[in-house]
């Protein structure tokens, strides 16, 4: 009986012990005191507001400068423009953003060695800014590893949704023609299983990504100016193919995004459901009307183009880049303009690891010279790119309910857009990355 009694007060002992540690964990409470806030990009900016967080959620938005409660921090930016964090909705974190030494270093780096380079990358998207990241195109196991470390907070960076690799055909842009058959095998290992060839391989090539956890779907209807093929920018992928793919990665619930130069690659992949054009380098009124007609998104990666063309001109690319590189500069200007002026769906984009990582905001002047508002580039990068990525309502704006995401400026971005390069304040989540320019 002693035995008995001695066990049952083990076991409550024990349950007080558990009930003790099941004591759930203080919430956490800051208060960020704005100067200038634009909450809701496209709507006029507040003034002094102070935005409450609650465990890494937004919780309240007030006018004025609020007393903190007992316990809570205080974020002062009383002498900052506050805004919603910015979103990259075409990034290469896995690129070096030197090609140059991408090529000369290409024979001694590891997987390893470029998952290092891919986490660094990470964080520096993180601070200048960009709270959300699309990274289309990048090792499929290695992107998904760093997307999941980030997002349990193991190495600091922005969400990241991805896409594995690139669909492409038989020697189209994503794969990797102009190597000689042991670079060939070295550099495009079987698990990638992303060259497809009529509707059913395509199928098959949007399953494989989505096994190997891509978020998103990208493929490659046209040539594209980095490949080291001398085909051009023409339409490289059939009618066809571009629908199987579409359907395939709408059936599993993903975004289906597009690599586009020649307009006729364009048109095809706006007709077959595609949700982003992602350069549009040559547009024309019919394509950009059809784009407006099917609600489909442009991301315009304007710097990437004048920044291929600067690296080919510098001899940092191969020859067969050349050509590519100078058509795709001379066109991009002028098609983006017409479609701005039409009206289509804008969502920033930058293609950074062609340009250098943490650059990304220098995309913002190049929007303003083509025509938009500053008001207008800045929704593009917030409310516009969440709902190109199907997160409308759930990310690109402060309000109550949404991640704290929230970057801070000095100056006002909507007279000088260029302030957007030198962000000082930088939360993703509720967790203070940068402060006062401290990294």
């Amino acid at each position: 009986m002693r035995r008995i009694m001695l066990a049952a007060t083990a076991v409550l002992a024990s349950g007080s012990a558990g009930a003790a540690i099941a004591q759930p964990a203080p919430i956490e409470v800051t208060y960020i005191h704005a100067g200038k806030l634009l909450d809701r990009p496209g709507q006029a900016p507040r003034g002094p507001s102070t935005i409450i967080v609650r465990n890494g959620t937004i919780a309240e938005v007030r006018d004025g400068i609020v007393a903190p409660e007992a316990g809570a921090k205080v974020v002062e930016l009383g002498d900052r423009f506050v805004l919603p964090g910015l979103i990259d909705m075409h990034v290469h974190l896995f690129n070096l953003g030197d090609p140059l030494k991408a090529r000369l270093e290409a024979t001694t780096r590891d997987r390893e060695d470029d998952l290092f380079t891919a986490t660094a990358n990470a964080r520096a998207n993180l601070m200048a800014g960009f709270t959300t990241v699309r990274d289309l195109g990048g090792p499929p196991r290695g992107v998904r590893a760093l997307r999941d470390a980030i997002a349990r907070g193991d190495v600091p960076g922005p969400t990241v949704v991805n896409a594995g690799e690139m669909l492409s055909v038989s020697g189209g842009h994503g794969d990797l023609g102009g190597l000689n058959e042991q670079s060939y095998e070295a550099f495009h290992p079987r698990d990638y299983n992303n060259v497809c060839n009529g509707a059913d391989d395509c199928r098959r090539a949007a399953r494989e990504q989505i096994r190997l956890g891509a978020g998103v779907i990208k493929f490659a209807a046209t040539g594209g100016v980095l490949s080291n093929v001398a085909g051009g920018l023409g339409q490289q992928m059939t009618s066809e193919e571009m629908k199987a793919i579409i359907d395939t990665a709408h059936s599993f619930g993903r975004k289906a995004a597009s690599h586009s130069h020649a307009k006729e690659g364009t048109m095809a992949a706006v007709n077959a459901g595609v949700d982003t054009i992602d350069h549009g380098t040559f547009l024309d009124e019919p394509t950009v009307k059809a784009m407006i007609q099917h609600g489909t998104w442009l991301v315009p990666t304007m710097i990437a183009s004048v920044t291929a063309a600067e690296q080919a001109r510098s001899g940092a690319l191969p020859p067969a880049t050349i050509a590519k590189a100078e058509q795709a500069v001379a066109a991009a200007r002028a098609s983006h303009m017409l479609a701005i002026r039409m009206g289509v769906k804008i969502a920033f984009g930058t293609d950074t690891g062609v340009s250098r990582h943490g650059e990304n905001a220098k995309e913002f002047a190049l929007m303003v010279d083509r025509g938009m508002t500053p008001m207008a580039a800045i929704a593009a990068a917030t409310v516009g790119a969440a709902e190109a990525l199907g997160q409308g309502g759930k990310l690109g704006v402060i309000a109550p309910g949404m991640p704290a995401d929230i970057i801070a400026v000095a100056g006002d971005p909507l007279t000088d857009v260029t302030r957007l390069e030198r962000v000082s304040f930088v939360m993703k989540q509720g967790r203070v990355f940068k402060q006062d320019g401290a990294n």
